[in-house]
């Protein structure tokens, strides 16, 4: 059995243990991103199987909780400073102001997914230096997708992938101002 070879989805669900491992703090973030490396490169079940071993799990899908759910009409949500990210998030916005500070935020998870509804409203995600967004699954309608951060590689630190529909809106992912600045002056 430790000699099959690995499809994609047994990838996929390994990195599933390895992203709940770092939300409940049995991993560092450097640890999560040695073994992800390890989870691209394995060939076979057995190469998968030595990045979780010392880990809790049953091989199948992780139960997903439920997405936390920000909804808003006609005014602002701001998430700035300390707050707690969850793993999944789901932002239902109408006629709205949305900004997402990642900077200071208390990460559960180095990936964060984010679901989008939104209608004639601009979200704005701002992320620390070093972190990746993607921003491809997001479809629009009358409205503007602007990545200003990078895609690839996959940060091991954050990474925001965001996907749904914006009707008569924009999406912005940004580094926080003055960030171009600091590394040109370091």
């Amino acid at each position: 059995m430790s000699e099959m070879r690995a499809s994609d989805a047994d990838r996929a669900a390994v990195t599933r243990i390895l992203e709940l491992a770092v939300g409940q703090g049995m991993l560092s973030l450097d640890e999560y991103a040695e073994r992800v490396d390890v989870v691209l490169a394995a060939r076979t079940r057995g190469e998968l199987d030595t990045v979780i071993t010392d880990l809790p799990h049953v091989r199948r899908d992780p139960v997903q909780t439920p997405p936390e759910v920000l909804s808003s009409w006609m005014s602002s949500i701001a998430r700035k400073g300390q707050w707690t990210v969850p793993p999944r998030l789901r932002l239902r916005t109408r006629m709205c102001s949305t900004t997402l500070d990642f900077t200071a935020a208390l990460l559960q998870s180095p990936v964060v997914h984010i679901d989008l509804d939104d209608y004639l409203s601009s979200t704005e995600l701002i992320l620390p230096d070093g972190a990746t967004a993607d921003l491809n699954g997001v479809a629009g309608v009358a409205s503007s997708t602007s990545v200003k951060v990078a895609t690839s590689p996959v940060s091991s630190r954050l990474h925001v992938v965001v996907a749904g529909r914006v009707r008569f809106g924009s999406v912005t992912a940004r580094h926080p101002f003055g960030t171009s600045l600091k590394r040109l002056l370091k």
